[in-house]
């Protein structure tokens, strides 16, 4: 008996790889932002307003959730999330909208961000501060708002099939 074959649709290959190339991007940009962020803001930070540059380092998760855990279980915990979005993009980056795999990539690259800068010291590089919220970074924002997206996509795609 020979395994089943799944026939791609065209253009399959190049939609997964541009959405791997806009999570590539996203993870780029924010660490690049870190980068910077640990050069320039020790001891000075930028007041901007409503939204500010201050250096922090979270080693939990979201709200420093699990702070107190061994780093190679939050590693290894966000490692497999990340591993399972990557998952999710690749298996339905081929007939998603364009709107569901941009919030993937989004997701994408915001947690493979995340994990490459959790994975040397077990902490994560946090710069934008509002003064009234934890102190986060890019990749959160790509996490959150691309989360929020696939809820919003999957309500709309809920409504319409039952209607």
């Amino acid at each position: 008996m020979t395994a089943p074959t799944t026939t791609a649709r065209p253009g399959a290959r190049a939609r997964r790889a541009g959405l791997l190339a806009l999570a590539a991007l996203l993870a780029t940009a924010d660490l690049g932002l870190k980068a910077w962020a640990e050069q320039a803001l020790p001891g000075s930070p930028i007041e901007g307003g409503p939204l500010g540059l201050e250096l922090a380092f979270n080693s939990g998760v979201a709200f420093s959730f699990a702070a107190d855990a061994p780093a190679w279980t939050v590693v290894a915990a966000t490692g497999l999330i990340t591993l399972t979005v990557a998952a999710a993009l690749w298996r339905t980056a081929p007939g998603a909208s364009r709107l569901w795999g941009g919030a993937l990539a989004a997701v994408l690259g915001g947690a493979a961000a995340n994990l490459i800068d959790r994975a040397p010291d077990g902490r994560v590089t946090d710069y934008l501060h509002t003064g009234w919220w934890p102190t986060f970074n890019l990749a959160d924002v790509f996490i959150v708002c691309g989360g929020l997206l696939i809820v919003a996509l999957s309500w709309r795609t809920d409504r319409q099939a039952a209607t």
